[in-house]
């Protein structure tokens, strides 16, 4: 992502996405990290146009994460998919040039939105789970 005028650049890939995303839950607390174990984590450059017209989304740079599955404690049910975070490459890229915030900490934050929606939690809950996160990455 570095690099003098004479060097190509980059825009960080899905790779690069799902690193970032996967170092982040490496630092949730214990407690939300083992039930986590069987949720997949998915990069696409944008969310299926099916997932945007069910959601009333027009535009796919308005969708940065999506969480779908049963939240935990929820009975599974026959058929259900595995439970999945996908994060969206594209806007998020957008979303990261626009603010001027660093990457790691707009996946950080994306991310933690939707283990929130996988475990249940309401928005303070998950504003106090990033809090945590932040001391974890201070040490």
């Amino acid at each position: 992502m570095s690099g003098t005028g004479q060097q190509a650049r980059h825009a960080p890939s899905a790779a690069d996405i799902e690193a970032l995303a996967r170092d982040a839950m490496e630092r949730l607390p214990e407690g939300f990290r083992i039930h986590l174990s069987g949720v997949l984590l998915i990069v696409d450059d944008f969310a299926e146009e099916v997932i945007l017209d069910e959601m009333g989304i027009e535009d796919p740079f308005d969708l940065t994460g999506l969480y779908s599955g049963r939240p935990v404690g929820q009975p599974a049910a026959t058929g259900d998919m595995p439970a999945t975070i996908h994060l969206y490459r594209r806007p998020l890229l957008d979303e990261w040039v626009e603010t001027g915030v660093s990457l790691e900490a707009l996946v950080t934050h994306v991310l933690i939105h939707e283990v929130g929606h996988h475990f249940g939690l309401s928005d303070a809950d998950m504003h106090a789970l990033e809090d945590e996160v932040r001391e974890v990455e201070r040490g």
